[in-house]
């Protein structure tokens, strides 16, 4: 893997990750617009600009005793911690950064989530923004250990921590045709992380949006490009851990890699549409008592094939 360092960095990743986000914004504006019935509900793909464009003119709102500080903190913090986690995320055999515990560094940034929704909750000083920030907390809990063994898993295979390394493991085969399990948990836990879809308890609807119910203008915009930032991030990560990074036929790497991250990224955001939204204590349950024996055991296969 090349590393072109601070140029990359600022001149190409955070466009491409923009680029991911607002496509990913777009593709759920259609689907939404499908559901509805609207007619020609391609065009709702420029639904999200103009969303955009109306809350960067629109004042914050103002609410008793908000801690203004931490409620900003967390909504700078979402989209920050994406931007830095896609720092070990290759486009084809290029990125930013390949430390040789890459895996490590991408799911740390990923707990940081955790700090973000939580501020964004605790500082609007609102009922339901506070009860959307623990419920994070609650999902955080069930979702990161079977997350954890999820990436563990992919990087027993390469027997590296290093995610050039281990994209470069599965010349032969990719890691999704022989540890689907570890596959299917790490692109749900991706809908826990970015509390999307069946897993958008933080904000869902019978706490009047929960951890998003107060920001507004700016803010809101910020909270909410971050989330599809994260999104679009965690399912760029799928590629290099299981689908074999840019290799394919034909097109050069990096377009694998980007074609490799829509159709992952595209599959989350329909999953948003197709699936209810599951409570907390049954997601809990079910991490539990399911995911985490399940991915276990597809890690002790894993170690069995390989050591």
């Amino acid at each position: 893997m090349r590393e072109p360092g601070a140029v990359w960095a600022v001149v190409v990743l955070p466009p491409v990750m923009a680029g991911l986000a607002l496509g990913a914004a777009g593709w759920d504006s259609v689907l939404a617009a499908r559901d509805t019935g609207r007619p020609r509900a391609l065009r709702a793909a420029a639904d999200p600009l103009r969303e955009a464009a109306r809350l960067l003119l629109r004042p914050p709102r103002t609410v008793v005793a908000a801690d203004r500080l931490l409620l900003r903190a967390g909504v700078v913090l979402l989209p920050a911690v994406a931007l830095l986690a896609a720092m070990v995320v290759p486009l084809g055999d290029v990125m930013v950064m390949d430390p040789a515990v890459g895996v490590v560094w991408f799911n740390a940034m990923e707990v940081a989530v955790w700090a973000a929704v939580w501020l964004v909750g605790w500082g609007s000083n609102s009922a339901f923004g506070l009860v959307g920030g623990y419920r994070f907390l609650a999902q955080g809990l069930a979702y990161e250990l079977p997350h954890m063994f999820a990436l563990i898993t992919a990087a027993l295979g390469a027997q590296s921590l290093r995610v050039g390394e281990i994209a470069q493991a599965q010349q032969g085969l990719w890691f999704a045709v022989w540890m689907p399990v570890a596959f299917a948990v790490y692109l749900l836990s991706v809908l826990a992380m970015a509390f999307w879809g069946p897993l958008a308890h933080p904000v869902a609807d019978d706490a009047a949006g929960g951890a998003v119910v107060e920001p507004s203008g700016p803010d809101r915009l910020f909270f909410l490009a971050g989330r599809y930032a994260l999104l679009a991030v965690a399912s760029a990560f799928s590629v290099p851990l299981f689908l074999g990074g840019g290799a394919g036929p034909l097109l050069p790497a990096w377009a694998w890699s980007l074609v490799k991250t829509a159709v992952v990224l595209g599959g989350l955001v329909w999953a948003a549409r197709r699936f209810p939204v599951v409570r907390m204590d049954r997601f809990a349950e079910a991490a539990w008592t399911v995911l985490i024996p399940a991915v276990l055991l597809q890690m002790l296969v894993v170690g069995i094939v390989v050591l």
